[in-house]
C-alpha cells in the first residue's frame, strides 16, 4: 500500500509523520514513523473510539503526539 507524509505541529514541536496502512486480520493498521525514528503500530481501540498506538514501545510515544496522528490518520482517505 501507499504511504502517506504529513506534518504535526504538537505541544509547539514539529513531527513529520509517514503512514503506511496495511491489513491484519480483515483490520487496517498503520505502520507509523514520525521524524525518522522508530516505527510504531497503529490500530482501532473500540474503547477509545480512535486510532492509538500498540507496539511495544508505544509507552515511549508523547500522549499528545498520538492524539495528532490518529486525528490526521482518521481525517485522510486510504
Amino acid at each position: 500500500m501507499q504511504s502517506h507524509r504529513f506534518e504535526i505541529v504538537s505541544n509547539g514541536l514539529p513531527y513529520l509523520v509517514e503512514a503506511v496502512p496495511f491489513q491484519f486480520n480483515n483490520q487496517k493498521r498503520f505502520r507509523i514513523t514520525y521524524n525518522g525514528g522508530d516505527e510504531n503500530i497503529f490500530a482501532w481501540d473500540s474503547e477509545l473510539k480512535r486510532l492509538r498506538a500498540i507496539d511495544e514501545d508505544a509507552a515511549t510515544l508523547p500522549d499528545d503526539l498520538e492524539m495528532e496522528i490518529s486525528r490526521k490518520l482518521e481525517s485522510v482517505s486510504f
